[in-house]
């Protein structure tokens, strides 16, 4: 009897990447955008700190690059908060 081998492709295929930016506005107090940064990412206070400064002095700041599913579910979570954000590929 001889055995048969079955070759299995085990390279993975990575999950596609997005990065949830958030933009900076006139609306929302800075206090309100730590706030939900941290709400949504539960990222520390500094990290929260450093997030909406970038966006406040440069108008745009990368919060965090995840799978579509997340990225879509963080930028409707921030948008709920009244923030500006948006998801984008990462290239």
């Amino acid at each position: 009897m001889t055995a048969t081998v079955i070759e299995q492709d085990t390279s993975k295929k990575l999950m596609p990447l997005y990065r949830v930016l958030l933009h900076n506005d006139d609306v929302n107090d800075m206090e309100h955008v730590i706030e939900s940064i941290i709400e949504v990412f539960s990222f520390e206070f500094e990290k929260a700190i450093q997030i909406m400064t970038e966006a406040h002095e440069t108008g745009v700041a990368l919060c965090k690059i995840e799978p579509l599913e997340l990225a879509e579910l963080h930028k409707e979570q921030l948008q709920a908060l009244s923030l500006t954000a948006t998801i984008e590929p990462e290239n």
